[in-house]
């Protein structure tokens, strides 16, 4: 059992992996909304954290990488920064949880030294899957304000791209790797705690009291005459 949830962590932590790299590097963070008088079906566009894409209805995609930084809202800024970030912890916790399995070399046979391998890897899967909803949930509250807020121009206002709903699930997958490891850490500790607590009883109980004197046995007087008869 314990085997088959490792596994299972760590094939959910590559699935975090492969999410957290496709929301940082799709420009689908915030799309054209067509709505009002600014209904142009011929032509939509994409906004990322890198660049900006143009497609037409022949399906044409024209990309243009950003040319400063300081261009773009203060929340895709921060994006950059903590998808980037999100993506090193993820890598950091899949090493470290891969250490920290049963089959693993690094720590030998030392149980304590896995279980708080795993603890740390639960710790880091917990951390990267704060600083993937952060980003994400900051830009689709942003696009979604600006959707309602009528002073905002029809032309500037943005719908949620799939990039958004994308880093919505994979924040949830990094919670769940995050929080089976923390158990699972939590379980052997408890079974550990209680290996000792038994082995420590027995030692107490087969050790001699302090204090105890010991008395060997002689043979009575009664059966020293009854021998001599």
């Amino acid at each position: 059992m314990r085997a088959k949830s490792e596994v299972f962590t760590l094939v959910l932590g590559f699935l975090g992996l492969f999410g957290t790299i496709a929301v940082t590097a799709l420009p689908m963070w915030r799309v054209s909304a067509f709505i009002g008088a600014n209904l142009i079906v011929m032509e939509e566009l994409w906004e990322g954290l890198w660049m900006n894409c143009y497609t037409d209805a022949n399906f044409r995609m024209q990309c243009k990488v950003y040319d400063s930084l300081l261009i773009l809202p203060p929340e895709l800024q921060a994006a950059r920064g903590l998808m980037c970030a999100s993506i090193v912890l993820v890598v950091v916790s899949l090493s470290v949880t891969g250490c920290g399995t049963k089959k693993s070399r690094c720590c030998d046979d030392n149980i304590k030294g896995k279980n708080i391998t795993l603890a740390v890897g639960g710790g880091l899967y917990l951390l990267s899957f704060v600083t993937t909803l952060i980003p994400v949930s900051w830009v689709g509250h942003t696009v979604i304000s600006n959707f309602y807020n009528p002073t905002v121009l029809d032309s500037q206002k943005r719908e949620l791209g799939k990039a958004l709903f994308i880093g919505w699930v994979t924040s949830g997958v990094l919670l769940i790797c995050g929080i089976i490891l923390l158990f699972s850490y939590s379980k052997r500790r408890s079974k550990e705690e209680g290996h000792h607590a038994d082995t420590s009883l027995m030692e107490v109980t087969d050790a001699p009291h302090e204090g105890s004197v010991y008395l060997a046995r002689t043979p009575s007087s009664f059966y020293k005459h009854h021998q001599y008869v």
